[in-house]
């Protein structure tokens, strides 16, 4: 009988951040997780909900998004399969900061808090990749809670939907309105007047909350610099971790 091992691998490194570990540290880390699967508007937890799990993204993605007054939402970073959600279980964290909300429906592996815990007090490497993840996460925080207050509707709008492409690796996804107005903290018309600015410029197309994308460099062209920076933190956090 062939070992399990190999398709567990092919299982899980989906992830890209689970693939920047060395081989013995992977090892060590795939025998703690489970496959599962998340649906789109699933909501995987609340501010001030205690971290049960933690969840390492195959091709699902995951909107984290800061919660005012219980109903006024801004998206503060977005979780695909080049991150996990629950990092912070890691610094010692024991409860969310966000709202994390199933963007793209998919499926994941998930780990137990308290078994993150314990890989991450004994491996070094893990250490090392999950330090870089977080101050990748505070890096987009701080982006979008500046690009929020400086830039125009229409620049943020074009950053969102290019970070959403990097994650999904895709020109083509699926993005509603709402969704939308949530993520960017504005009312739906500010949404539909910026995406059809982008449309009219042949940058993309949007309809019934289906986007292309036409021209990626164009519309980084349009999205400010905060897209640019928010991607050179992401490339970091994946390069392979070298031990010595």
């Amino acid at each position: 009988m062939k070992s399990a091992a190999p398709r567990r691998i092919a299982e899980h490194n989906a992830n890209l951040l689970l693939s920047a570990l060395p081989p013995e540290e992977l090892a060590h880390v795939l025998s703690l997780l489970d496959p599962v699967r998340v649906e789109a508007g699933e909501v995987l937890s609340e501010p001030g909900d205690p971290i049960r799990h933690v969840y390492f993204p195959h091709d699902c993605l995951i909107s984290l998004q800061a919660v005012a007054e219980g109903r006024m939402t801004l998206e503060v970073g977005l979780v695909g399969r080049e991150g996990m959600l629950g990092a912070t279980v890691a610094l010692g964290h024991e409860t969310t900061q966000v709202r994390a909300l199933v963007q793209r429906a998919g499926s994941a592996s998930r780990m137990e808090s308290d078994a993150l815990r314990e890989a991450f007090a004994g491996s070094p490497a893990l250490q090392r990749v999950l330090a870089r993840y977080t101050d990748t996460l505070l890096v987009q925080a701080i982006q979008i809670a500046v690009c929020s207050r400086f830039h125009v509707l229409e620049a943020r709008l074009a950053r969102s939907l290019l970070v959403t492409r990097d994650r999904l690796q895709s020109d083509k996804f699926h993005l509603t309105h709402e969704f939308l107005a949530h993520a960017l903290g504005v009312r739906r018309v500010g949404v539909t007047k910026a995406a059809s600015a982008l449309q009219q410029q042949g940058l993309i197309i949007y309809s019934r909350g289906n986007i292309e994308i036409l021209d990626p460099d164009g519309l980084a062209a349009a999205a400010c610099t905060c897209y640019e920076i928010v991607k050179e933190a992401g490339e970091v956090a994946l390069e392979p971790v070298l031990l010595v």
